[in-house]
């Protein structure tokens, strides 16, 4: 059987490459190239270009041409101006109290974007770790069953050598046969599931859905959660990426309502211009001709009627303001209960592991005084490999309960917004 799991395995993953990695490495790739990861250090990376698209008015710009053409008449462009062989011109703002207020709302995103990509890492850390822990899982599970599968096929070879002198009835036989089967269909249920679980954690670390990646045979360091419930909470909320980000994109839009009420105020914009004429254009209209001439001066705009929009603007922008605040009041309720059902879930777990770690010593015992008896002639071998093949039925149950109490502590991790300090 343990052949026919072995071989299952290879034929469901005949065209895929699997790799071994630790914890850590699993994380350095999933943080390097994970899809999700990798979208929001794209949105970071544009609004860092929109703070510079909002400071470009305020950035000079020169533009150079010309004007040059046949003209019939009063020397005059398409555009109304004089014709020139060079034109120059120059314009950039000096104050528009609007406009830096979208630099600046501007820059309040790009935080946002941060404390969104800061989510992001959290997020994906708490997958692959729990992928991760899956797919061990999954490969000691396998490996138990497999040796249980063993024990009860010396079960059954016993139990039918004793059938076959007449020392035990039929139904014994079909009964150890059964128990087999169950094994051995179990096995096959663990070994998918460890296929599953690698696949997933492949996919999680940014690799092809026909990879997998299978988690190093070694212990893992336990994870260390945090002591205090209350102190837990309210560093979360502190630090909550989801929490920063809300607020500034609540500064953002306080930022917009100001750029809006700021619309009344004037505007200067510097202007530069510089103008070669040619002479047979001019010389029959003017006595006196100068071929090169140049402005510069600064432009006011002051408005008198700007409409009504600003106000429904504004009226949108604390609109959202509202929104986000109530998100806000909700992400941190969300948290702080999360946070507190993540501490009760360790002390269950922790209890649910100790209970299967006696249960599982009792078995081991139990395996050691039938050796001892089995030793002595007074009990047969077949019920020491009964006694054996109970005893990784424990080591199942006590692999999940294990996990069940890793997967509580990473719970308790990532909700409290340091997952990432932990498993590094």
């Amino acid at each position: 059987m343990r052949i026919s799991i072995a071989l299952l395995l290879c034929a469901l993953s005949a065209f895929a490459e699997t790799k071994t990695m630790t914890l850590r490495e699993a994380l350095d790739v999933a943080l390097a190239q994970n899809p999700d990861l990798m979208l929001a250090r794209l949105d970071q990376q544009k609004a860092r270009a929109q703070v510079t698209i909002a400071r470009d008015p305020f950035q000079p710009k020169v533009y150079a041409g010309s004007g040059a053409a046949w003209t019939s008449g009063f020397p005059a462009s398409i555009d109304g101006s004089a014709p020139a062989i060079l034109q120059v011109k120059t314009q950039m703002e000096l104050f528009d109290q609007p406009q830096r207020y979208q630099i600046a709302a501007a820059n309040e995103n790009v935080r946002g974007a941060g404390n969104d990509a800061s989510r992001r890492e959290d997020e994906v850390a708490y997958r692959v770790a729990a992928l991760f822990l899956d797919a061990q899982r999954a490969a000691r599970s396998v490996a138990a069953a497999q040796r249980e599968i063993e024990n009860l096929s010396r079960v059954v070879d016993l139990v039918k050598a004793r059938i076959e002198e007449g020392r035990e009835v039929q139904i014994a036989g079909a009964r150890a046969s059964l128990n087999l089967r169950g094994a051995q269909r179990t096995a096959e249920s663990l070994a998918l599931d460890q296929l599953q679980a690698e696949t997933s954690l492949a996919v999680a670390l940014g690799l092809k859905a026909d990879d997998r990646v299978r988690a190093a045979e070694q212990e893992q360091p336990g994870l260390a959660v945090p002591a205090s419930e209350q102190d837990s909470i309210a560093a979360a909320l502190e630090r909550s990426p989801e929490v920063k980000r809300l607020q500034s994109s609540m500064q953002a839009k306080e930022l917009e309502i100001k750029g809006y009420k700021a619309q009344r105020l004037p505007r200067f914009s510097l202007v530069a211009q510089y103008e070669l004429f040619a002479k047979y254009y001019y010389q029959d209209y003017f006595a006196a001709f100068q071929r090169n001439s140049g402005q510069l001066g600064v432009s006011i705009d002051v408005p008198v009627l700007v409409g009504r929009s600003a106000r429904a603007y504004i009226s949108q922008a604390e609109t959202d303001i509202e929104k986000l605040r109530i998100q806000t009041a909700q992400a941190r309720a969300r948290i702080t209960a999360d946070l507190r059902r993540s501490f009760q879930e360790v002390k269950r777990a922790e209890s649910g592991r100790d209970f299967a770690r006696e249960d599982l010593d009792v078995a081991r015992r139990q395996v050691s005084d039938d050796l001892a008896q089995n030793d002595e002639g007074r009990l047969p071998m077949a019920a020491l490999e009964q006694a054996r093949a109970v005893e990784q039925e424990k080591w199942l149950a006590y692999y999940d309960a294990q996990h069940a109490l890793e997967v509580a502590k990473l719970n308790v991790l990532r909700d409290s917004g340091t997952i990432l300090a932990a498993l590094k």
